[in-house]
């Protein structure tokens, strides 16, 4: 059972706010049930909001949490006057005495999606992705020396889904590469990685975990038995080692935690925010 309803307003995707109110959130012990209310963007809109938030209130009798990035100042009005639940106004938070600390207005666009066709960096931003789909898991060789970030690591150490994330949320150029037996047999890393060795970084995972996810990919399969996965995993580090690649543990990280790592270390110059 959840404890209490939690509900994001926003007048744009309302991921600012949901990603916001969930840091927020994971400091307490609760289970709430979270609903997304995006594109709140008029007076008819608004009041539906408020009605619907109130409605919940009334029903499990607790007041919801409700977290707003609401940029309308007409909108955010109704809320405010309205709304029974605890309201969240992130903007008039951190947005307002920033404005008077800088000594300027900021632009009050709806979402950071706004202007999309005219945004360096939204465009950044998407060649990435494509870039990092074009090289994930070592389907092409092609440009690597364009990459800003190279993962290498055994077949399921978390390198796709970190490659994906550093490009969408920092358009970083991310490639990854599976280090494979044939790698272990030579002894070295594959050969189109050597010339790019500064900008290469390790994925490694405990072999027990790697089996359990590999299993659930290839049940009963030497690709996914724990005495496999305790020779790669071992082969890989080794590797790692003596090629002097940073590297880390994926097992109990988070991709968030992967991303700012691999940031640290690597610290490429070209980053998208």
């Amino acid at each position: 059972m959840h404890t209490r309803t939690v509900f994001f307003v926003s007048d744009g995707t309302g991921i600012t706010a949901e990603t916001f109110g969930n840091a927020i959130l994971a400091q307490f012990e609760m289970v709430p049930r979270r609903t997304r209310l995006p594109f709140t963007d008029t007076v008819d809109k608004a009041h539906q909001v408020v009605r619907q938030i109130n409605h919940t209130g009334e029903i499990e009798g607790k007041r919801p949490i409700v977290f707003t990035t609401l940029v309308n100042m007409e909108v955010l009005k109704i809320l405010q006057e309205n709304c029974k639940g605890m309201l969240l106004d992130m903007f008039g938070t951190f947005v307002h005495p920033l404005e008077e600390e800088l000594g300027i207005k900021s632009h009050h666009r709806v979402g950071r999606f706004s202007d999309i066709s005219k945004s360096k960096e939204y465009h950044s931003r998407i060649e990435a992705i494509n870039f990092s789909l074009a090289h994930d898991d070592g389907q092409s060789n092609r440009d690597l020396a364009g990459a800003d970030v190279i993962l290498v690591g055994v077949s399921r150490s978390g390198k796709t889904p970190t490659s994906l994330y550093l490009a969408m949320q920092h358009g970083l150029k991310a490639a990854n590469y599976p280090l494979i037996p044939e790698d272990f047999e030579r002894r070295q890393l594959p050969p189109a990685l050597v010339p790019h060795r500064k900008k290469i970084f390790g994925l490694s995972i405990s072999p027990e975990r790697l089996a359990e996810i590999r299993s659930e990919r290839r049940p009963n399969s030497r690709y996914a038995s724990l005495q496999n996965c305790r020779y790669e995993v071992a082969e890989a580090e080794t590797m790692m080692r003596r090629s002097g690649i940073r590297w880390l543990s994926t097992t109990t990280k988070s991709i968030e935690e992967i991303a700012t790592t691999i940031l640290q270390e690597l610290q490429p110059e070209r980053l998208v925010y």
